[in-house]
């Protein structure tokens, strides 16, 4: 299998494993309290590699679902908790919500990469050629590059070897990959257009990776970050200023 399509297909069993457990929990299978199946019992219900049920767990973790607890095991967590955990009123469809996303993105990100750029594991670095190679894929086809692009990020933040910094990316997830479109003014859907210089970021950000040059790889993740924050702030702006315009007519 292709790296891209490997990548793809993996990212697709978490998430199928971790939508079963999610409304297990919700419809009351797994009550607060409730130990869910072992490791190694959804490794063998889904016939999926111990990393995959890891992460999908690791998903559940963030979103307040679940917890782990040592020597016992994971246990679920009372839903209605969850809805009052942090970042559980960003409304990801709005404008405003992913520019506050992204500035604090920027804040941990592009520590990330220069971490990245000095702690990798060769493991590490063709997983995050793999990610870089599914954007440029679906790019090409013309389709939505935001899972991808999550992926390729995540494989960033993996190769920074603490692990908090996937782990709070897994955290405000929704707001990194939206259900619809963000709206503009009128509420009002607009078109998925992708970042014209997405590819060629994410190049120089990999390639300062690959030559372990933590200072390069920080200032191209800075420079990635950066040039989609200010798009969305020029968008933010525009609508502004056509719905003024407008409430004068």
């Amino acid at each position: 299998m292709e790296p891209e399509r490997a990548v793809t297909a993996a990212r697709t069993r978490v998430s199928l494993i971790a939508d079963g457990l999610r409304r297990d929990i919700h419809e009351g299978r797994f009550r607060p309290g409730d130990r869910l199946p072992s490791e190694a019992e959804l490794t063998r219900q889904h016939s999926v590699s111990r990393t995959v049920v890891r992460e999908a767990v690791a998903l559940l973790r963030s979103e307040g679902l679940v917890e782990a607890r040592k020597g016992s095991g994971v246990f679920a967590l009372n839903p209605a908790d969850a809805q009052r955990r942090p970042f559980s009123d960003l409304d990801v469809e709005r404008l405003s919500s992913v520019i506050e996303l992204f500035e604090l993105r920027s804040a941990f990100e592009i520590r990330a990469a220069a971490l990245a750029a000095a702690r990798r594991s060769a493991a590490q670095i063709e997983a995050i050629v793999a990610a870089h190679e599914a954007v440029a894929a679906v790019f090409d086809n013309n389709q939505s590059t935001r899972q991808a692009d999550f992926e390729f990020h995540y494989a960033i933040a993996e190769a920074s070897q603490n692990k908090r910094f996937p782990e709070f990316l897994s955290l405000i997830r929704p707001g990194i990959v939206p259900r619809v479109e963000l709206e503009v003014g009128g509420g009002v859907p607009r078109t998925y257009v992708p970042n014209p210089d997405l590819i060629r970021e994410h190049e120089k950000i990999v390639e300062a990776i690959f030559d372990a040059d933590p200072d390069r790889a920080e200032q191209a993740m800075k420079l990635h970050l950066e040039g989609s924050l200010q798009r969305y702030r020029d968008m933010l702006r525009h609508n502004s200023e056509r719905e003024r315009q407008g409430s004068r007519l």
